[in-house]
């Protein structure tokens, strides 16, 4: 008897950059930072600075391209 060969896809890889700018939730979120945060922050007054801390839930139009990003 001859075994039969299974093909088999090769593993999808990390995007590293999106898995430094994405995360996801237990419940299938995809959640992201507010730009703008990461330069002149001492220009900027408090108020602004607050406003860029904290996360969003990504756009539902970019989610199924990012999950792929991340392999899941």
């Amino acid at each position: 008897m001859q075994l039969k060969r299974l093909k088999r896809l090769p593993k999808l890889k990390t995007h590293k950059g999106a898995a430094a700018r994405f995360r996801i939730t237990r419940t299938g979120k995809v959640l992201r930072m507010k730009g703008q945060a990461g330069h002149m922050r001492r220009k900027k007054p408090s108020r602004v600075k607050r406003q860029y801390s904290g996360t969003l839930t990504a756009s539902p139009a970019d989610v199924p391209r990012i999950k792929r990003l991340l392999g899941k």
